[in-house]
């Protein structure tokens, strides 16, 4: 069995576009005519662009290898222009491919890819989802909703996701902005409406579901600390990614001066970057992205490096349904899984874009059957919805944030 063909597809996400504006997925198909997906979770360049990557990549790396020679491959991409290092481009790239590569041969063997990575160790998986505002509130930039902004509209919201879909922790960042300038001192109104917002989310769903406080690297350690510490008080299951993610140590010396435990690694790629995570004890809990880590085998990798540590993994998600499924494979055969990201129930397009869809039950999502990643693209659906903007998937503010 060898790899044939391959095709990318980049799918606008309509409105609300949870998860992104865009989605990018890589298709393979073997010689006996066995299908696998994947997803590719990258910013940095316009999708076309990407998708070229990945093109580049099948033609010279995959196509016409077996597929069960996944760590093969990984280092042929790893290692591919002289590089031997992480970069953040080329490893979402070799993830999308590793995912469809693990689709293919749990596909061809006849059972899902958790059990040729361990087997099961989890029948169901604890999720969370960010507060995310209605449909009717939301725009392209969420940003300026009421749920980032009113401490009362977001302790409803969490209310409603807690009552009705069943989940024990719902994620919010009320802190301000991410610039490119990142970091700097978060203002005090800023720290003011982030107590206010724990206050009255904790006060809403008491203790039937944790506090997960989230930021996007834009503080100093000094600064991250004086928020820690004012959101002490709530005790909060974590604090995401309080300072960027370039200066490790800085991140553990917020660590070692909060009671609140530090998330990080939804922009950190590869074993390397986030071993330098655990041997700085920066973080009780790492949050890869399987679409941008390295994949699933990766990412297992990376949980064993925790695991030694006492390190919990938590997969991040804000991305499509294929990377979801790709978390939720490695999430299932992980020892130290914690929590997994869900984008509320997985339903809208999310839904519409798979074949069978992500099952969610009081708050966990059960693990597929299915062979392989558990379900497939529709491509009818995908290909009814390409992308035509020019903006990149995610965008941060070009301007200093000035208090």
């Amino acid at each position: 069995m060898k790899i044939a063909s391959f095709e990318t597809f980049v799918v606008a996400n309509p409105p609300p576009s949870m998860g992104g504006r865009y989605f990018i997925f890589v298709k393979l198909v073997t010689d006996d005519g066995i299908v696998g997906y994947g997803e590719v979770y990258t910013a940095t360049f316009s999708p076309d662009v990407v998708a070229r990557m990945i093109e580049d990549v099948c033609e010279r790396h995959i196509v016409g290898n077996d597929p069960h020679h996944i760590e093969r491959m990984w280092r042929n991409v790893y290692g591919s222009g002289y590089t031997l290092r992480p970069d953040i481009s080329l490893g979402s790239v070799m993830s999308g491919i590793e995912t469809a590569l693990w689709d293919i041969v749990g596909k061809a063997h006849g059972v899902p890819v958790y059990e040729l990575l361990g087997g099961k160790v989890h029948d169901r998986l604890r999720a969370y989802t960010y507060l995310y505002p209605t449909p009717t509130e939301a725009a392209d930039v969420y940003q300026d909703t009421a749920v980032y902004t009113d401490p009362a509209v977001a302790a409803q919201r969490a209310v409603e996701e807690v009552e009705g879909l069943g989940f024990t922790a719902v994620k919010f960042d009320p802190a301000g902005p991410y610039t490119v300038y990142d970091g700097y001192m978060p203002p005090l109104e800023a720290i003011d409406r982030s107590v206010k917002f724990c206050a009255a989310i904790r006060e809403a769903v008491g203790t039937r579901a944790d506090l997960l406080f989230g930021t996007h690297g834009q503080f100093t350690a000094a600064g991250a600390i004086r928020l820690a510490q004012a959101l002490e008080p709530f005790d909060p299951l974590w604090f995401e990614e309080p300072v960027p993610p370039e200066n490790v140590e800085e991140m553990a010396r917020v660590a070692r001066q909060t009671s609140i435990p530090i998330a990080t690694g939804e922009r950190l790629t590869t074993k390397f970057e986030f071993a330098r995570v655990v041997e700085a004890q920066a973080a009780a809990i790492l949050q890869p992205a399987l679409g941008r880590c390295g994949g699933i085998l990766e990412a297992k990798k990376i949980a064993a490096i925790a695991e030694t540590h006492y390190v919990q993994m938590a997969p991040h998600l804000y991305c499509g349904p294929i990377e979801a499924l790709a978390n939720i494979q490695f999430a299932t055969c992980t020892p130290n899984f914690l929590i997994l990201e869900a984008i509320r129930d997985f339903g809208g397009f999310h839904n519409e874009l798979l074949t069978t869809p992500i099952e969610l039950v009081d708050g966990y999502v059960v693990p597929p059957t299915e062979p392989g990643i558990g379900s497939a693209l529709n491509e009818d659906v995908a290909r009814a919805h390409p992308w035509t903007g020019t903006e990149l998937h995610l965008e941060m503010q070009q301007t200093p944030e000035v208090p």
